[in-house]
C-alpha cells in the first residue's frame, strides 16, 4: 500500500528536483529519502525520477503520478483543515468550482459577501474546467460549480446564475479598434486564440456557431493555457481573442475591449450553478440563500 508519507517524499523531489535539498526541506537524511523513493517506484513498478549529477528531474511516468499524487495531498490536506475546524467549533466548509477568474465580476463579489457574512465557514474555491467541475460533484469532492453550460446529468441540479458581457480583446493598433461596437462578421477574417481551459471552450462554441450561422468558418485555435495568459499575448498583434467583463477588471494598457453586437443587443456568455440534488451541507444552503437574495431566479 502507498503511504502518504511517500506522496509527499515525492513531491517534495519533484519540487527541488534535487535529492539533498527535498531531504533537507523534508528534515530527513538524503539516505532515508532516496530509499523511500525507490521502495515507491518498486511498489508502482515505474521509473518516477531520472537520476544525474544534475538532480532528479520527473520522468513523463513520474509526471502523470505526481499531478494525482499533488491532487490526493492537497484533499488530504483539505480534510485535515475541515476536521481541525469542526473540533473548533467552526460552522463547516463549503467547495466551490468556478471556470471563470476570480479577479472582478459577479463571482468574486459574491465569494467575497459571503466569506464576509460566514467567517466560521471555510471556503474552498478550486479552478477546473466544466468536465471536472461535474466530475468533482459527482465524486462530492465540490459542493457547488459556477460555469457557462448547459449540462445535464442524472441527480445534478442546475440554477441560472448571472451572464457577462461577451467582449473582444483587440490590440491598441488594430485594424478593428477603431470601433468599440463590433459585429461577428467583422471577424470572418481574423484568426482568433481562446484558452482550452476556464471558460474558453464555451467561448469557442459560440464564436463557431455566430460565425457559421453567417455563412463563414471560425479562424481559430485552443491554446492548452490561462485566458490571461491568451490575453497576455494579444498586443503582439498575431491574433485577437474574447473574453468576458470580469477580465477588464484588471489593467490591459496594451489592449483595447470592444462590444460584439448580437441579435440586435451585447453578445453575453451566460452562467449558471450546479449541485447534487442530495447535498445537504447547511454551509450550501447558506451559499444558496446569498445567491437568491443578489440575484433572484
Amino acid at each position: 500500500m502507498i503511504e502518504v508519507r511517500q506522496l509527499r517524499f515525492a513531491v517534495a523531489t519533484a519540487d527541488a528536483q534535487n535529492f539533498s535539498r527535498a531531504a533537507e526541506a523534508l528534515r530527513i537524511k538524503q539516505s532515508t529519502l532516496s530509499r523511500r523513493i525507490a521502495a515507491l517506484e518498486a511498489r508502482l513498478g515505474i521509473k518516477l525520477f531520472e537520476r544525474s549529477t544534475r538532480g532528479a528531474i520527473p520522468t513523463e511516468q513520474g509526471k502523470a503520478f505526481l499531478s494525482v499524487a499533488r491532487r490526493i495531498l492537497t484533499d488530504i490536506d483539505n480534510l485535515q483543515t475541515t476536521a481541525r475546524a469542526v473540533s473548533y467549533g467552526e460552522e463547516g466548509r463549503i467547495a466551490v468550482g468556478f471556470s471563470a477568474s476570480l479577479m472582478a465580476g459577479n463571482m468574486r463579489a459574491t465569494i467575497g459577501e459571503y466569506m464576509g457574512r460566514h467567517p466560521d465557514i471555510q471556503f474552498d474555491g478550486i479552478e477546473a474546467d466544466p468536465e471536472r467541475m461535474l466530475s468533482d460533484l459527482k465524486a462530492r469532492i465540490i459542493d457547488v460549480a459556477l460555469m457557462p453550460s448547459d449540462a445535464h446529468d442524472a441527480g445534478i441540479s442546475r440554477r441560472s446564475a448571472w451572464s457577462e458581457r461577451l467582449l473582444v480583446a483587440l490590440p491598441k493598433d488594430h485594424q478593428l479598434a477603431k470601433s468599440d461596437r463590433l459585429h461577428w462578421s467583422d471577424f470572418r477574417r481574423q484568426v482568433f486564440v481562446l484558452p482550452s481551459q476556464g471558460v474558453g471552450s464555451a467561448m469557442a462554441r459560440i464564436l463557431q456557431r455566430r460565425l457559421s450561422d453567417q455563412g463563414y468558418r471560425a479562424n481559430l485555435i485552443m491554446q492548452d493555457t490561462s485566458l490571461e495568459s491568451v490575453l497576455s499575448t494579444v498586443p503582439f498583434g498575431r491574433y485577437i481573442t474574447l473574453a468576458t467583463e470580469a477580465s477588464i477588471g484588471v489593467h490591459w494598457p496594451e489592449l483595447t475591449f470592444a462590444e460584439i453586437i448580437d441579435q440586435g443587443g451585447a453578445a453575453r456568455l451566460d452562467y449558471a450553478f450546479y449541485w447534487r440534488e442530495d447535498n445537504d451541507n447547511p454551509a450550501l444552503k447558506r451559499f444558496f440563500e446569498l445567491i437568491s437574495e443578489r440575484y433572484p431566479a
